[in-house]
């Protein structure tokens, strides 16, 4: 006897709405006024899975594309992505070829950088297109604004590339009481620009807002706006909410199953620890996600779940690869039931902010946490 062979997986997954995740875009250009759109897709989309994310982006005309790394950014162009590619964190040594014949335009802030990747252009025989980035306040990567004219006096020398782009990084754009801060940002990336057009340069892309200062800082929107985390939904705890904000659909949400169902007497005690002591008669549900599935330690004894559209809270603390919630209060639960972890279901709605919240964290560490051990699927 033999027996056909099925791939049969464990139920916990991330959903991917493709169609919310269009609608962001269109609802953030449409808010902001039009103009050049860079869709950030680094940390693979903040975990939504890049290329499946860029190519629903591209067809929906998208202008640029945005990664961290040199890898995210080949990965992007062997899945058939075409559109203009930034590599927002540089590039090490060794990589410049691989960015050239990717098409890949790096970003620049140092000189060393600079030269290798002039370089490898001119072995190439061509002039590259690179953009600058402008440290104006983050403190992080980034050619001290002091440093510009300097900067763009030794990028001079360096015949066999182009600088195409200027861009900062803003440190609290989403605080509105930092927007004197923003401002002064704002104020020194357009006196770096004069320095680099002082000294030659003729940038045609000026990159200043990121998601919280497209939307709250219209002063910043220049040519270009790089969107991010607004592009999956994900403003509530990242966009000022004293102002009006852009539509905004969730883009991911997690589901499980139950597992396994039990009975509890007053007084057991529940998971690593002991840390939940049952004080009634209960139901106990164990669904298969945990820790290791980016379902955060910190949702231990304080999350909650939706099961058949109703709240159920997480009881115990969460393991590695399971998590207990208690079901006591919702009637006829099966094994085998959806639960929904963080989305909606009927009239409630757990939001990746929410869960954000009790870890004391933002909604991208969320989502970017998922991790590779839980498929995406695609709907929409």
């Amino acid at each position: 006897m033999s027996f056909e062979s099925k791939s049969v997986k464990r139920p916990t997954r991330a959903e991917i709405n493709l169609d919310n995740l269009e609608f962001n875009f269109n609802s953030v250009k449409e808010f902001t006024g039009g103009g050049l759109v860079m869709a950030v897709v680094k940390a693979d989309a903040y975990g939504h899975g890049a290329v499946e994310c860029a190519r629903r982006l591209e067809s929906a005309g998208v202008d640029w594309f945005a990664v961290a790394l040199t890898e995210e950014g080949v990965e992007l162009r062997e899945s058939g992505i075409r559109k203009r590619i930034l590599c927002l964190g540089g590039f090490w040594e060794g990589q410049e070829r691989e960015l050239l014949n990717h098409s890949i335009t790096p970003v620049i802030f140092d000189l060393d950088s600079a030269r290798r990747f002039d370089n490898a252009a001119s072995e190439g025989r061509m002039v590259a297109a690179v953009h600058v980035k402008i440290d104006t306040g983050m403190g992080r990567v980034g050619v001290p604004f002091r440093q510009a004219r300097e900067f763009a006096a030794s990028l001079r020398s360096l015949q066999n590339l182009r600088v195409e782009g200027l861009m900062t990084h803003f440190a609290a754009a989403e605080n509105p009481s930092e927007n004197d801060f923003t401002s002064l940002q704002i104020q020194r990336f357009h006196d770096s620009v004069f320095e680099f057009r002082n000294a030659g340069h003729n940038p045609q892309i000026l990159d200043l807002a990121n998601s919280p200062g497209a939307v709250a800082h219209p002063e910043s929107r220049s040519n270009l706006i790089r969107l991010g985390g607004v592009l999956y939904g994900l403003g509530q705890d990242v966009l000022p909410q004293n102002i009006e904000n852009p539509e905004l659909k969730p883009v991911m949400s997690l589901h499980s199953q139950i597992e396994f169902i039990k009975n509890v007497a007053p007084g057991e005690t529940l998971g690593y620890g002991r840390t939940f002591t049952v004080e009634r008669d209960s139901v106990i549900a164990t669904l298969p996600i945990g820790y290791r599935d980016g379902y955060r330690r910190g949702l231990s004894n304080q999350g909650k779940v939706l099961v058949g559209g109703k709240v159920a809270p997480v009881v115990g603390r969460v393991s590695m690869d399971w998590t207990l919630i208690d079901v006591t209060d919702i009637s006829n639960v099966e094994v085998g039931d959806d639960v929904v972890l963080f989305g909606g279901d009927g009239d409630n709605e757990i939001t990746a902010a929410d869960l954000a919240q009790i870890c004391d964290t933002i909604s991208y560490e969320i989502t970017c946490g998922i991790s590779p051990r839980v498929p995406r699927k695609y709907v929409g």
